[in-house]
Formats: C-alpha cells, sequence, structure tokens
C-alpha cells in the first residue's frame, strides 16, 4: 500500500525562486567574464568603425593625399608582447617637413581602449586637415596660412590591441593587450597608488614603459621633439594641463600661458562646458606615471595637454560604452565637430604661444648650468633625455629598456662591492701576518 502525496505549493514556489536565481547569476557572471553586462550598451556601428576599417579610411586617405599626409607603421615588442602604433604626419608641403622652425604638434588618440570617440575625431581631424571636410566655423584662409607653418604628427589610435579586446565584447576594457593602464605606465611619480586604486583600471606595468606601446611614444617624443602634446581622452569633458599627480600646476608664465589658451578654447568653441585646470586638482583623484606629466616634466614639451571629449555622467557604471562614447548620431556630430574647431583654434593660438615661450625657456637654460641634470633613480626610472634647452641640441639621448639599464647597473654596483670587498681582506690579511713574518725571521 503506497503513500502519495501532492507537492506543497511553497515548495514549487521555492523551487521556482531556486531555479531563477541561478539562472540569473549565470547570466550575470556570463556577462561579466564577456566583459559586458546584459543591458549593457552595444556599440553603434552606424556610427563607429571596426578598428580595421577605421585603419583602412585613414591610409586610404593619406594615399588620396600624399602631397600632405605621410604614414608610419611603428612596432616594439617586450618578451612575447608585441605592438604596433600608426602615426600620420600632416604637412601642407611634405618636402619642408624637416623645417626645424615650424611649430610640432603631436596629438595621440585612444590610449584607453573603451574610448572610441577619440579615435573618430582622429579620423575627422585628418579629413579637415587633408580638405575633403570642412567645419563651418573656421576662417579657412587664416586656418590655412597657419598650417603652413605646422607640422602635426597624429597617432589615431594607440592602443590597438585593447581596442580589440574591447571589439571582442569587453566593453569596459580600457588597458592594453596584456592588462596595462598605458597612461599609469611613463615614468613621473610612476608605481605610486591611491586608497581607491583598482588593478582592473590603472595596472602600471611591471616598471616604467614595461609596455610596448609606451616604449613606441615615448620614443616618437624624443625624435619629434613637439612644442605642443595633447592625449585625447573620454569619460567626462575637461581640458587638463599639468599636473595628474598632483594638485597644482606648474609656476610661472608657462602656465598662465597654457591655461589662457584651454579658457579660450573652452569658451569660443566649447561653450564653457569643460573643466580647465590640472588633472590631479580639477577630476577628483590623483594620476600617477602619466604620459602628460612625463612630457611636461621630462621630454620638456613647452605645452602639454589632456582633453577630455565626452562624458555621459547619468549612465550606469556597468555601461561604459554609453558612458564613454556619443550613442546617438546628434551628440556624435556635435562632439567630432566642437572638438575638431577646438583643435584648429588650438593649432593657430600654438605658435604665437610657443614664441612668448622661447625667451624664457633659453633665459633659464642658461642662468642654470646644472638646470637640466637628472638623479640616477629618475634615470634609470626611464628619465632618459638630457637637454641644454628645450629646443636645444640634445646631451644625450640613451634609448635602452629600463629592465636592461636595472639590471646592467645592479650587476656593476654587486661587482664593484665584491672586488672592494675582497681588496680589503686581502690587505687585512696581509697586515696581519707581516709583524709574524718578521719575527721568525729575527730568530
Amino acid at each position: 500500500m503506497g503513500f502519495r502525496r501532492g507537492l506543497d505549493p511553497l515548495m514549487i514556489l521555492v523551487i521556482f525562486a531556486f531555479l531563477f536565481l541561478l539562472f540569473g547569476c549565470f547570466y550575470y557572471i556570463h556577462g561579466e567574464v564577456n566583459g559586458t553586462q546584459p543591458d549593457a550598451t552595444p556599440i553603434n556601428r552606424d556610427l563607429y568603425h571596426t578598428w580595421e576599417a577605421l585603419l583602412a579610411e585613414i591610409e586610404s586617405l593619406v594615399h588620396r593625399h600624399p602631397d600632405r599626409l605621410s604614414m608610419e607603421k611603428i612596432s616594439s615588442k617586450n618578451l612575447d608582447y608585441e605592438a604596433q602604433i600608426n602615426v600620420v604626419t600632416y604637412c601642407r608641403n611634405q618636402k619642408d617637413c624637416d623645417n626645424r622652425e615650424k611649430l610640432r604638434i603631436l596629438l595621440s588618440f585612444g590610449q584607453h581602449a573603451r574610448e572610441l570617440i577619440t579615435t573618430e575625431l582622429a579620423l575627422r581631424l585628418l579629413s579637415v586637415l587633408s580638405e575633403e571636410e570642412f567645419l563651418p566655423d573656421v576662417n579657412r584662409s587664416s586656418f590655412y596660412n597657419s598650417l603652413d607653418r605646422l607640422v602635426i604628427k597624429i597617432v589615431p589610435v594607440e592602443n590597438l590591441n585593447g581596442r580589440k579586446v574591447v571589439e571582442d565584447g569587453q566593453l569596459c576594457e580600457r588597458r592594453n593587450g596584456r592588462g596595462v593602464d598605458l597612461n599609469r605606465n611613463w615614468s613621473v611619480d610612476w608605481g605610486k597608488k591611491e586608497k581607491d586604486y583598482d588593478p582592473k583600471e590603472e595596472n602600471p606595468g611591471s616598471t616604467p614603459f614595461s609596455e610596448p606601446e609606451t616604449q613606441i611614444m615615448r620614443k616618437l617624443s624624443v625624435s619629434f621633439e613637439p612644442h605642443i602634446w595633447v592625449n585625447v581622452h573620454s569619460g567626462m569633458e575637461a581640458l587638463f594641463m599639468p599636473y595628474d599627480h598632483k594638485n597644482t600646476t606648474p609656476d610661472g608664465k608657462p602656465s598662465r600661458i597654457m591655461r589662457s589658451m584651454l579658457e579660450k578654447i573652452n569658451h569660443l568653441h566649447l561653450n564653457d562646458h569643460c573643466l580647465v585646470g590640472s588633472g590631479g586638482g580639477s577630476v577628483g583623484y590623483l594620476a600617477h606615471g602619466t604620459a602628460t606629466d612625463y612630457m611636461y616634466d621630462v621630454a620638456r614639451v613647452p605645452m602639454a595637454f589632456t582633453f577630455e571629449i565626452y562624458g555621459d555622467l547619468n549612465a550606469s557604471s556597468k555601461d561604459c560604452f554609453e558612458m564613454f562614447n556619443p550613442v546617438d548620431i546628434a551628440t556624435f556630430n556635435r562632439v567630432v565637430n566642437e572638438w575638431s574647431s577646438a583643435f584648429l583654434h588650438m593649432f593657430i593660438m600654438g605658435t604665437q604661444s610657443v614664441h612668448e615661450l622661447d625667451s624664457r625657456v633659453e633665459n633659464r637654460s642658461l642662468s642654470s648650468g646644472f638646470h637640466n641634470w637628472v638623479s640616477i633613480d629618475d634615470y634609470l626610472n626611464g628619465y632618459l633625455i638630457q637637454r641644454s634647452s628645450r629646443y636645444g641640441k640634445k646631451i644625450e639621448v640613451l634609448d635602452l629598456g629600463v629592465q636592461e639599464i636595472r639590471a646592467y647597473f645592479r650587476l656593476f654596483m654587486l661587482s664593484s662591492v665584491l672586488l672592494l670587498f675582497m681588496f680589503c681582506s686581502r690587505i687585512t690579511k696581509n697586515n696581519t701576518n707581516r709583524p709574524l713574518i718578521g719575527a721568525i725571521a729575527s730568530q
């Protein structure tokens, strides 16, 4: 005789709730593993190029305008990790590009992988420079006269390996292809961590310049010697000047000139929406090992900036694409057009502003013979540039990897200490034995 009883309704409810939670956890974890959330905004392919399409369009643009544009591909490798960076050079007359009297400008886009809008701005800027596109609020005659005095190098996608990770679905990734934040891998104040440090966001790497991408950019800054540097990001709207690693700006006339330029750009082209000031003093946190601080303090670029061109502060922190990139065509066009105009205005103002700095830089370098000397610690950490002035002849440029320098230096110091120890031990032993030998001989 069997016993039968139907399932308790409460038990059925508990089972369904358990299955629902189990499915929800799996769905959430699956989204985390793939770098996105179930409700995350996907990349809008009607607005944004794939990295292949972007570089192909830039290369096609270069081929259509060989009289103004040229492109080189620079590769570097560290152990089994390799990176390649495309560098586009704009010069209105290619035969005159090596004229050192021209104003030299270096622009980097796409250093953080998830900030796709910055690379689209690079493409639009190149289209304007090549005169395939025009901006309505720019005086063409004045602008093109200014371009005759410029050489501009543009890095449209600095972090190509990280960009590939983002396009594979990890929309919140900002680091490079092996998990290092390229804007924490430079040598100024490298490796310091704030209380809210997150290795998923700010991993500085094993040493300064450990990453091939950063090595390439440093070599580019050494060979090109820019007067103006701009590192282009998204996440907010801001015009930053040094410093990122401390809550202050440089002293004196250079700081006033940089701030004045940024305030004019903000007022004329950006409706005064942007924060203006030092990155460390304006953004709410300090950043250590950044490119802009290195460019200003070590590479001695007279004017070094970080531009933050867009940010949706109302977006969910888990919806990285919407947070860092416009998702509708109206906002997209507004951002690339306004910031293209801002860059063009910066080009026009740049010549006059740099000339205002010339005499001050030369006088300061002449007044102090030791101004450009650096400590051995700085030297080993990547401060590999030493110049008589910001525009003068290089005294020394040592282009060796940081790890190799440290290894050779430590080996030299260890060998020296061991040799000194052996020498002192031998002298001590000889001095101890000599009186005894004399005493034996006298007997």
